[in-house]
């Protein structure tokens, strides 16, 4: 079944980029979410690993919750990271899946690839990839991820049918997906469903 999106996906998808460049370049700005290091610790990230962090590795982390409280995670699992931004999170998942591990983060912003980049080689992070690509078109092999997190990225694609698709394609069978987002439980009127301004904000 083919489910039709609410908001042109393109330009949902370059109203997002815009914001989260804004992130990327200046996050000492303030937004109308949290970012930084007082938002891993309202969301209960371990602060004796965070603190090892330079600024460039949490300073324009953006996240809703903490996809690691959900389950452990085991040496030498392969973890995809959907929506890595500034490489937080993908970061995080290096240390928990060790040398033997692997971690692949995909962002399709250009800044926060730079800066994810940037900040794997300044703390010498060889176990993490950063891939640009779509959540609808992700450039994983098929059934390669033991894990798949994310963090408050699904709600940002219009098409969450063909991204979830795209999920369950690269897991491994039997592999987890651990995820953190925002929900809505209430009817959404049509004309807001339509606004792409507010899927932004």
């Amino acid at each position: 079944m083919t489910v039709e999106t609410m908001v042109d996906p393109a330009a949902l998808r370059e109203q997002v980029k815009d914001k989260y460049r804004e992130v990327a370049a200046e996050p000492d700005k303030e937004f109308h979410f949290h970012t930084g290091r007082p938002l891993t610790r309202r969301l209960g990230y371990d602060q004796t690993v965070v603190d090892q962090f330079p600024d460039a590795a949490v300073e324009s982390f953006a996240g809703v919750g903490n996809p690691f409280s959900l389950a452990e995670f085991s040496a030498g699992e392969k973890v995809v990271d959907a929506g890595s931004g500034a490489g937080f999170d993908s970061f995080i998942a290096a240390g928990k899946v060790g040398a033997a591990g692997t971690v692949v983060g995909i962002d399709m912003t250009e800044e926060m690839l730079a800066k994810s980049r940037a900040a794997a080689n300044a703390m010498n992070v060889t176990n993490v990839e950063f891939r640009e690509g779509l959540l609808e078109e992700i450039p994983v092999d098929d059934g390669w991820a033991d894990v798949l997190i994310s963090n408050g990225v699904f709600n940002l694609c219009a098409d969450k049918q063909q991204v979830f698709s795209e999920v369950f394609r690269v897991l491994r069978p039997g592999g987890r997906l651990q995820f953190a987002d925002i929900a809505n439980g209430a009817p959404v009127p049509d004309g807001a469903l339509q606004d792409i301004d507010l899927w932004t904000a």
